[in-house]
């Protein structure tokens, strides 16, 4: 494959939740990728850390940490690994972060196995309209998450996006079992954590899973709660319209979430047991 065919839409992974709000949250990266741009060059990994790692490209081959030097961008040592539940993982979303601030969208993105973290919903509604996933503690969890290497000035303008409604935290590798593709471990990273907590399912008091089909949770949401409804409804798709539009109805969404008896204050994740 040239990299004529790596670029996002041809791999069809261009789209932007963001812009899209019932496609949240996105496509994501299934296998190590470099991110540059329009494109997704394959990242093949090895052993002697991420930098070393190879990247395919006819004009833009060779060790990571070349490949960034070429591209003007900081090495792996200067960027920070940060876990992604939601659509930073989607290419597609991460790159529109980047590029409306006219930010180089130069990220190495990888496929990171760890434990000891599930995936819900936070407990608010976001500027896009959708209900956007949040992490939580789940000691016998073992999952497969995408982690985004980003330099300071892509960090700063990621979490410009998350807040206020989320805060970044750091996270030891050795807790949470950290495991790149190489077989090497990752000594830690950061990941974002609702500061409104996560919902709830009503019928086992667990929290609800996130990541998935956004109409159709919102379309739950919505029959489980006939001021919901009232305020949002009939569908989804009204749901995200009217909530991407205005500010108020967010806040009086967010806030029937708790009056429904719906949110978890789960605010932390605090280190695994053992």
């Amino acid at each position: 494959m040239t990299t004529q065919d790596r670029g996002l839409a041809a791999l069809g992974l261009d789209g932007v939740p963001a812009l899209q709000p019932l496609t949240y949250p996105g496509l994501p990266v299934t296998a190590p990728s470099l991110l540059t741009g329009a494109e997704l060059l394959p990242l093949h990994a090895r052993t002697g850390g991420l930098g070393a790692w190879t990247v395919d490209g006819s004009t833009a081959g060779g060790p990571l940490d070349a490949v960034l030097g070429r591209l003007g961008q900081p090495p792996v040592a200067g960027r920070r690994p940060v876990i992604a539940v939601g659509s930073n993982a989607s290419p597609g979303q991460l790159a529109h972060k980047l590029t409306r601030l006219g930010l180089p969208s130069a990220v190495p993105m990888v496929p990171v196995r760890l434990s000891g973290i599930g995936v819900g919903c936070s407990a608010h509604i976001g500027r896009a309209g959708y209900v956007a996933a949040a992490p939580y503690p789940a000691p016998a969890t073992r999952a497969t998450l995408v982690v985004s290497w980003l330099d300071a000035t892509q960090l700063a303008a990621v979490d410009a996006t998350e807040l206020p409604n989320y805060r970044r935290v750091p996270l030891p590798g050795d807790a949470y079992g950290m495991t790149l593709p190489s077989g090497e471990r990752l000594f830690g990273a950061y990941v974002y954590v609702s500061a409104r907590g996560v919902l709830a399912d009503p019928l086992t008091g667990l929290p609800r899973p996130g990541g998935g089909d956004q109409a159709a949770l919102l379309d739950v949401l919505l029959d489980a709660s006939p001021r919901l409804r009232e305020l949002l409804g009939p569908d989804a798709a009204s749901w995200v319209r009217r909530a991407a539009a205005d500010a108020e109805l967010r806040a009086r969404g967010t806030l029937l979430f708790a009056e429904e008896g719906w949110v978890l204050p789960w605010t932390e994740l605090p280190l695994p047991p053992g």
